[in-house]
């Protein structure tokens, strides 16, 4: 029987949020869910124990999967959760949640309007804790980059809860082009891979809903500002490119 609502998480070397009890945090939401569902964590080849983790805690319902990836990045992880996810509704949230699970229920209230609904730190009710100066003005600046060359109108690409019906699902991760998967990476970086997915909503005339959230900061090493705010404006033109050259199938 087709689940109700799918909750995919990518991982890559996750132990320290592994040990803050993330797992069973997530756990305890879907088990007094009321409606059916499945979880389904998608490692992207992961070295620090994070693999061996994941199997444990995936032997505690037969509703939790795994999936073994090689290291290629957010974006192909994530791609891989949510086509082998068999949900009527899609949600990916980072792992760490930063935005907590909780807040689906915001976004599924609009589920009968919309078939693609995303959390927004940016909007009028979205909530942010303990975050930096420096990354909010990071993301402020490539929020502003973002609307100016590929999504006008929407205040925040970036945030990674972000929800989808089957039809969408389909459609949109089967037509990403810059973030494929065809390519292995050496890094951690996530890049615009939420860009490209909202361009693509946007390009086939999906009905799209941007939700205040809440969102909490947790510190990482992964993030460098320069380094990162380069390499995403780079994606943002290769997504121009793509789509000057044809890459993505019309509708």
């Amino acid at each position: 029987m087709k689940p109700y609502l799918s909750v995919v998480l990518p991982s890559y070397n996750e132990m320290k949020n592994i040990r803050r009890g993330i797992l069973e945090e997530v756990y305890q939401f879907l088990r007094d869910y009321q409606k059916s569902w499945e979880l389904i964590l998608t490692d992207d080849g992961s070295t620090d124990g994070t693999i061996r983790a994941l199997e444990e805690f995936s032997r505690k319902d037969e509703r939790i999967k795994l999936i073994l990836n090689q290291h290629k990045g957010k974006g192909p992880t994530v791609k891989s959760g949510m086509l082998k996810a068999n949900g009527a509704w899609r949600l990916f949230s980072d792992f760490d949640q930063s935005t907590p699970l909780r807040e689906v229920r915001k976004l599924l209230k609009y589920n009968s309007e919309y078939e693609v609904i995303f959390g927004s730190r940016e909007i009028i009710g979205a909530k942010r804790e303990k975050e930096p100066f420096y990354r909010h003005l990071m993301g402020r600046g490539f929020n502003y980059l973002v609307q100016l060359l590929a999504l006008s109108g929407i205040q925040d690409s970036q945030c990674g809860f972000k929800l989808f019906s089957e039809r969408t699902t389909e459609k949109l991760f089967n037509n990403l082009y810059i973030y494929s998967g065809k390519n292995e990476r050496q890094d951690a970086f996530t890049g615009a891979f939420d860009v490209e997915l909202l361009y693509l909503a946007k390009k086939y005339g999906f009905a799209m809903k941007e939700v205040p959230i809440l969102w909490k900061h947790f510190q990482s090493n992964r993030v460098s500002p320069v380094r990162d705010s380069i390499l995403m404006f780079a994606d943002i033109l290769r997504i121009r490119m793509a789509e000057l050259n044809g890459k993505y199938p019309k509708k």
